[in-house]
């Protein structure tokens, strides 16, 4: 089985998974953030290098004002617990997203992780929080033109290349795989720039019960796909 170098996932369905079970939605995103500690470690066994999760859109910011509190808490909480996770998975950790909507500890802590997690390189783990890829490159174009501003960049040298260092996600490769759960069918405003020539895996399973076995069949699907770029089918 040819492992992608680069997995994305929405992590979707933690709500309507709680609410099925007769619970809060609090409930749902708290076993959901545990999912995510176990599929980390499945990643890296099997060989993934990098891993990116949209986890909180700026959009998510709509929702009901005790489920915003009750993700700040959680948040809170994993980016505190991610220092153990990191280390034990050698795994370096980096936030994309605009950070600065976050209360003054939550973006402190993140900082604190980044630092923490600069040096390993098993697995690279992205988490998009506050996270929008039309957001994203609007703020990457901004930086852009301040840098032509101050004369470090001119408009003509503006190719995909130097666009994609002005992106959150610089320095990473394209993802692979992106897999959905939970039965939507759509990217949400998720990497619209990185997912070009990215194959798709969508299921209705919800993300507090993905597992290693959901994981292998995405992986096995994607194995299945003829994998073409630009109309030229890979060797």
């Amino acid at each position: 089985m040819k492992v992608p170098n680069h997995i994305a996932i929405i992590l979707d369905g933690n709500g309507r998974w709680a609410k099925a079970r007769g619970m809060p939605r609090s409930y749902g995103h708290v076993k959901g953030c545990a999912n995510l500690e176990t599929i980390c470690d499945d990643m890296k066994e099997l060989g993934v290098k990098y891993l990116t999760v949209y986890a909180f859109s700026t959009e998510n910011w709509k929702r009901s004002r005790e489920e915003i509190e009750g993700l700040m808490r959680l948040f809170r909480n994993y980016l505190k617990k991610c220092i153990k996770i990191s280390e034990k998975n050698k795994m370096k950790v980096k936030i994309i997203g605009d950070i600065r909507a976050f209360d003054e500890d939550i973006q402190r802590r993140i900082v604190e992780l980044e630092e923490f997690s600069k040096d390993y390189d098993e697995l690279h783990f992205y988490i998009a929080l506050n996270y929008g890829s039309r957001d994203e490159i609007v703020r990457g174009m901004r930086r852009f033109g301040q840098d032509v501003k101050e004369g470090i960049r001119t408009p003509e040298e503006l190719d995909e290349r130097l666009f994609a260092d002005y992106l959150d996600t610089a320095g990473a490769p394209d993802p692979d795989l992106m897999i959905r759960t939970s039965g939507e069918l759509r990217l949400s405003n998720f990497l619209l720039w990185q997912l070009a020539y990215t194959e798709f895996y969508f299921t209705e399973v919800a993300w507090p019960d993905f597992n290693r076995a959901e994981l292998i069949r995405a992986i096995e699907t994607y194995n299945n796909r003829d994998r073409r770029y630009g109309g030229v089918k890979e060797e």
